[in-house]
């Protein structure tokens, strides 16, 4: 009896927003506008901070990281949901499905942990500005990326080995717009409490413990920026990184919702619940990575004149 309730599954059916075709034309429309958006915005924070030479600095080295992550989360997923949103057919294969949950939670961690390398950056701008070429030179910012890079690809393929090596039962029907890991997760017919315990360790070493870093950095630089006694020398330091912190605000408010509220078993069942998490998980998707370019190039006066120092030798050229 057991064998005949359980398949092996190829393909998995995305739900989305089945039953709903209006709603789905609305929502194609409207998410790729924004992918353009994200594309359009990103790519130039990338081209400004390679082309531009005074955005040469740790601070733009991780943008320039954050914007192309933001750039290869998005894709992993979006182009997918668009096309989902066009077919009759909303299907996925099994190995594709796994490739989606590898790339969407690796860009996701390594986004926890670039932000707390980029408050860190900010800590040492503000708070030890004279030793800031020392402690933050290419020796130190290079590795500082690239351990970002390795954590997000190192939890992502622990979980996911994991998630694909549960049984299935014959139910091969997603909830959600795209392979999300949770998602997944919930159609098992095994016992999944090792991967929720691997998950709630995941969550602490690559999501909590970077915020927590993010909180300590913040609260010793408005300690220091309280210490400046002109309001234009507490003004001038604190825009140095309410970029930053305006998109952990964001980023860390919807990660946090989405992934760390309760789940109990009849929770996981309801219609209602997995509704908002498509919402939040859309937010935390296309909204978060669209936002910060604006963010980031409406509160930055450096980015702003590279971007116009760099449209003005487009015309000179011309």
């Amino acid at each position: 009896m057991e064998w005949e309730n359980q398949t092996i599954l190829v393909e998995f059916f995305l739900k989305g927003l089945s039953g709903y075709p209006r709603l789905e034309l609305l929502f194609f429309v409207v998410i790729l506008i924004m992918y353009v958006g994200i594309l359009l915005g990103n790519g130039t924070l990338i081209l400004i901070s390679i082309l531009d030479s005074r955005l040469h600095t740790p601070m733009y080295f991780f943008l320039g990281n954050l914007s192309f992550l933001d750039i290869c989360y998005t894709t992993t997923s979006i182009p997918s949901t668009l096309v989902s949103f066009l077919s009759e057919r909303k299907t996925i294969t099994f190995s594709g499905c796994a490739v989606q949950m590898f790339l969407g939670l690796s860009m996701g961690t390594t986004e926890c942990v670039l932000l707390a390398m980029m408050a860190f950056d900010r800590y040492v701008a503000i708070c030890n500005p004279l030793k800031y070429p020392v402690i933050m030179s290419k020796k130190s910012y290079v590795p500082m990326a690239a351990g970002s890079w390795f954590a997000g690809f190192f939890n992502s393929a622990v979980q996911t080995t994991l998630v694909v090596q549960l049984t299935f039962c014959r139910n091969n029907v997603i909830n959600h717009f795209s392979c999300e890991i949770l998602a997944v997760m919930k159609m098992a017919c095994a016992d999944i409490s090792d991967n929720e315990f691997i998950m709630l360790v995941a969550t602490t070493l690559f999501t909590l413990l970077p915020l927590f870093l993010i909180v300590i950095s913040y609260s010793l630089i408005i300690s220091s920026i309280l210490k400046i006694r002109t309001s234009d020398g507490r003004s001038k330091a604190f825009s140095t990184c309410s970029a930053h912190l305006t998109v952990v605000i964001i980023f860390y408010g919807t990660i946090l919702f989405m992934y760390m509220k309760p789940k109990t078993k009849e929770t996981l069942n309801s219609d209602d619940l997995d509704a908002t998490d498509k919402l939040i998980s859309m937010f935390y998707g296309v909204m978060t990575p669209m936002m910060n370019p604006l963010i980031y190039s409406l509160r930055n006066k450096d980015v702003k004149e590279a971007v116009k120092h760099l449209l003005r030798r487009k015309v000179f050229n011309k």
